[in-house]
């Protein structure tokens, strides 16, 4: 009898090409939920693999293992993960941020202490009822499609950080904001097997996705498709891991981590 899976993802658009061949499977339920949930949702045993932010990897309780069958990432600009600040970014003095994106916020903090020499205060937002640029803030970090169709008017914010850009910049090397992962203890070949085949299936279904989703997320679809194409990078490459070991390492020198934990991999076949 063939086994059945469940696995959680986000429902964010930068997901699609890793989920989508996965929905309507009879071996496989896909259950959406926030990234937060997410973890609760693998610590609790609810589903078998998760799409998590790269660093629950060191914040969950639970041990995982990184499964590089697919992953959310960029090797350059990421396009959605933006800081606008109306100061040059030595001197932003705090950042309103949506605090449930716990990899993104890290980012920005690590690229200003690391290479800015700054560490502003984070202010926990609900970007989502102050997304129009109107707050009086210093600075503010937006991500995903808010950057896209709910941005701060041009002009607002003269200075501006694409995070990927400036990682990539500064480091090198690309950025991996989320990934799958299994508990440790329960890694399953055989699942990191399907979601591998369905990251390749994914990659061939782009056009398809754009006329799916890129109107009801209101993104222009030449710019979704670039978003796909371009900017996004799904694939866990070496360089992509050595990405991964560099920001924990970072996370650890500025003490914005309690727990460091090896980087453990389910390789695939």
């Amino acid at each position: 009898m063939t086994k059945h899976f469940n696995v959680g993802c986000v429902s964010y658009i930068n997901s699609k090409p890793l989920i989508e061949p996965l929905m309507g499977r009879d071996n496989i339920s896909v259950h959406f939920a926030v990234p937060s949930a997410l973890g609760a949702m693998i610590e609790n045993n609810l589903v078998d693999a998760a799409l998590l932010p790269i660093v629950d990897y060191q914040l969950l309780p639970r041990e995982l293992v990184l499964v590089p069958a697919g992953a959310i990432g960029c090797d350059g600009p990421t396009l959605t993960v933006r800081l606008y600040s109306h100061v040059p970014p030595e001197k932003i003095t705090q950042i309103h941020a949506d605090a449930d994106s716990h990899t993104s916020v890290l980012l920005a903090q690590i690229i200003l202490r690391e290479f800015y020499h700054n560490a502003p205060a984070i202010v926990p937002t609900n970007m989502y009822n102050n997304s129009n640029g109107n707050l009086p803030v210093q600075a503010m970090l937006l991500i995903g499609d808010k950057v896209i169709n709910a941005a701060p008017p041009p002009g607002t914010y003269p200075w501006q950080l694409d995070l990927g850009e400036q990682w990539k910049l500064h480091t090198g090397l690309p950025f991996v904001f989320a990934m799958w992962m299994m508990p440790a203890d329960k890694g399953d070949p055989a699942l990191a097997n399907i979601l591998c085949k369905a990251r390749e299936q994914g990659a061939h279904m782009t056009s398809d996705l754009v006329a799916r989703y890129a109107a009801e997320r209101r993104w222009p679809a030449d710019l979704a498709f670039d978003y796909f194409t371009t900017y996004l990078k799904y694939v866990v490459t070496p360089a992509c891991r050595t990405g991964i070991e560099t920001f924990f390492e970072l996370l650890r020198k500025h003490d914005l981590i309690k727990i460091h934990r090896q980087c453990r991999y389910l390789e695939l076949p």
